[in-house]
């Protein structure tokens, strides 16, 4: 192994792989109103290709890989793909970002293949929201499931993801802050992000007024996550059994220590979330390209990782919607 790092000297040994573009959720951060056309299934990497990333990938020093889609439960026989990935040596973490909706059908078989924790996207705890944010007749109460099933499985820690939305969920920022009191729920709140989705230049709640409004509930005081090293600052309210998490890359950017490259469902691999920048893999690997020549096109990859995202300046992905690249 000898270990990846770009051109800031910033050491990568994360890669989400996103193994679907398809989702039964239409979040409206997530996915522009008239949705998007799915990729053909031929076009969508195989599990046998993804692995040969991966193992490719672990071999240059990543030991962190985190499934996403889409909604990655969607996509038949994802426990295969796990246990696969669990028997590359070198890997030492997987987990799996979902919407819920269908994670308590799937929870125990995931933890059986390897499955280590999961992050579940969570953006209200109110029906009829839940319904308005999500665009679907999904129930929340499916979720709700999906995370206490996942927590006594032993697939913990447990992470919920709260987009905040102005307007429309920021309301909620002190329902969800609370359930860390009593519940153990570990909560992230994450600044809206101007992506490809109902409108470029949102408004967004900053994590700083945030905090000034969990506040009420008592100090917050800062702590370590249990596990992973993400971009979240973490906080404990007075005796709470759980964390609280701000996700902030609109207004305090996280980029100087990003350790992490994205795979695309189609084969495409990107250095930078909010970068349309992106170096094919699958094309190369179906025109039978070597070990090493696979390996030269992460090495670009990496190397063509930007300092910072611009997005304070206008300057935001287009090619893609968040649902084609996997947050």
């Amino acid at each position: 192994m000898t270990g990846l790092s770009d051109s800031f000297q910033r050491p990568i040994n994360y890669l989400r792989i996103s193994v679907t573009d398809r989702c039964n959720l239409r979040c409206v951060y997530c996915m522009p109103v008239g949705g998007v056309c799915p990729l053909a299934h031929d076009d969508i990497l195989r599990y046998e290709e993804i692995l040969t990333i991966a193992r490719a990938a672990a071999e240059m020093g990543i030991d962190k890989i985190r499934l996403t889609g889409g909604e990655p439960l969607v996509r038949a026989g994802l426990p295969e793909l796990v246990a696969m990935l669990a028997a590359i040596g070198t890997i030492n973490d997987i987990s799996l970002t979902t919407n819920g909706v269908l994670l308590a059908r799937y929870a125990a078989e995931l933890k059986s293949a390897g499955l280590n924790r999961v992050n579940v996207s969570l953006d209200s705890l109110k029906p009829d929201k839940f319904r308005e944010i999500t665009r679907s007749d999904a129930k929340l109460a499916d979720v709700l499931e999906g995370i206490e099933t996942a927590g006594r499985v032993g697939l913990e820690p447990v992470k919920l993801n709260m987009v905040v939305i102005p307007g429309v969920n920021d309301d909620e920022v002190l329902d969800f802050a609370a359930k860390t009191i009593d519940e153990e729920w570990h909560v992230r709140f994450i600044e809206l992000m101007p992506v490809v989705g109902e409108t470029e230049n949102p408004q967004f709640v900053a994590a700083s007024e945030m905090k000034k409004r969990i506040e009420r509930l008592g100090k917050l005081e800062p702590c370590l996550p249990s596990v992973g090293n993400g971009p979240a600052k973490y906080f404990r309210l007075p005796d709470a059994r759980g964390t609280i998490g701000f996700i902030t890359p609109v207004s305090e950017h996280f980029c100087f220590n990003c350790n992490r490259l994205r795979l695309t469902a189609d084969g495409k691999l990107r250095p930078c979330l909010l970068s349309d920048y992106e170096v094919d893999l699958k094309g190369p690997l179906r025109g039978g390209v070597a070990a090493e020549g696979l390996k030269k096109l992460i090495e670009e990859a990496v190397a063509n990782k930007p300092q910072q995202h611009h997005i304070a300046e206008g300057d935001v992905p287009r090619r893609r919607p968040f649902s084609q690249v996997g947050g």
